[in-house]
């Protein structure tokens, strides 16, 4: 599997899952879901499905789900444009057409005097031909805009983000990294269903070729009594051995299939990340496959996995972790590239970590993020009334840009660290 062929499929996975939270919960509370993007920038791919147009767009950088009311609507009928009018069944507006009226015929064309297309959802004007009698128009709940022969649907405030109760705009904003702990828990419970749950048992797993443990004849399976006559009781044990003696024969007790012998072996040498050498003899823990025990894998390596991250941020905040070592999109696609060459389930693993970590960092309170938006409405909650919008936008704005540059720098630093 190609490098960006590996990227692209978990980057794809973790955004589109993410997304996929904030819109179920957002439909689920009645608030009109525009579009729900992969990526930002120019599309690439767009289909719409009820309401809601799914995208694919260029650059790989996150993603969004455009909610009725979080952005000010871009159209606004302001009195005296002319438009048209198409009706439903009920005599309703349905559709209003604002350029190239000559393609519908059948459109009633308006001058507008007023509109009210959030609470009353009507329209006032007058008929063309007719500039005595001022006529009112009842728009339906669900109508459109036609804009150059494209509908955007209109969103009544009912419709919209700023109209839902805050345990609903909660719920939906929480939703998209909530998708992110249970892609992962998920993961990891399918992985413990593959491969096994790893056990600390003093038993020999998997037995790597052509390596020291298979030369001496070691097997699957095979259950280590003593090591040079020091009784182990773990996996731990076993490797706290192995680790301290490269090149130095070692002789086990073990038991196989109920009968003990004796095998030799010498752990080869290998030079660790900081410089230390280790020895190694070439098997695995031994995996125990078990379907009900596997859901319980999944949520406590769901939930060590989280508890790692948050000490590496406490770290960053306390300055012992530098923000050199930190990883953006391009770090993300070398690692990626790295993991998918050892195969599908490393690829699964490393897919599970990075869910765990795009959920936490979108719930760390910072503008922009969906951290930031839950601590607005947590302090909603708390004062009974909304904070003023354009102070939350001004923050929001600067959030992002701080964030922007923080993206700039960590990518330059995986630049310079893996591709110059």
């Amino acid at each position: 599997m190609s490098n960006v062929l590996a990227f692209i499929l978990v980057f794809g996975v973790l955004v589109f899952v993410h997304e996929l939270g904030h819109l179920i919960f957002a439909s689920r509370a009645g608030i009109l879901c525009r579009e729900f993007a992969i990526g930002f920038g120019p599309k690439v791919f767009a289909f719409k499905r009820k309401e809601t147009v799914y995208t694919i767009r260029l650059l790989p950088i996150g993603g969004y789900v455009k909610m009725a009311g979080e952005d000010p609507e871009v159209i606004e009928l302001k009195p005296g444009h002319n438009v048209g009018l198409l009706f439903n069944d009920q005599g309703e507006v349905d559709k209003i057409v604002l350029n190239n009226k000559e393609r519908y015929p059948d459109a009633r064309i308006i001058e507008v005097q007023s509109t009210d297309l959030e609470h009353d959802m009507v329209i006032t004007g007058y008929e063309q031909g007719d500039d005595e009698q001022l006529q009112t128009f009842n728009v339906s709940k669900v109508s459109f805009f036609i804009v150059d022969g494209q509908e955007i649907q209109i969103a009544p405030y009912d419709r919209q983000f700023g109209s839902k109760t805050i345990l609903q705009r909660f719920k939906a904003i929480l939703a998209g990294p909530a998708m992110n702990f249970v892609l992962a828990f998920v993961i990891f419970v399918l992985l413990a269903m593959i491969r096994g749950i790893p056990t600390d048992d003093p038993l020999i797993g998997k037995v790597i070729d052509n390596e020291p443990a298979q030369e001496a004849g070691f097997e699957q399976g095979d259950l280590v009594k003593s090591i040079n006559g020091q009784s182990v009781a773990s996996w731990e044990d076993i490797t706290d051995i192995i680790v301290v003696n490269p090149d130095q024969e070692l002789t086990f007790l073990i038991d196989r299939a109920g009968i003990e012998q004796e095998l030799s072996v010498t752990p080869k040498t290998v030079e660790r990340e900081n410089g230390e050498t280790a020895g190694i003899i070439g098997v695995y823990q031994y995996q125990e496959k078990s379907f009900i025990n596997s859901f319980s894998y999944g949520a406590t390596t769901t939930i060590s996995v989280s508890q790692q991250i948050l000490i590496a941020l406490g770290n960053l905040i306390s300055g012992q972790f530098s923000i050199d070592d930190l990883s953006g999109p391009a770090g993300i696609y070398h690692y990626t590239g790295e993991v998918a060459q050892s195969g599908f389930t490393s690829l699964m693993q490393w897919t599970a970590f990075l869910s765990i970590n795009l959920g936490i960092m979108n719930l760390l309170p910072i503008p922009a993020l969906d951290g930031g938006r839950l601590t607005f409405l947590t302090i909603e909650a708390i004062r009974g009334k909304p904070i003023d919008s354009q102070k939350e936008g001004f923050v929001t704005i600067v959030g992002f840009a701080l964030l922007f540059l923080l993206m700039i720098v960590v990518t330059w630093n995986d630049i310079q660290r893996f591709f110059l």
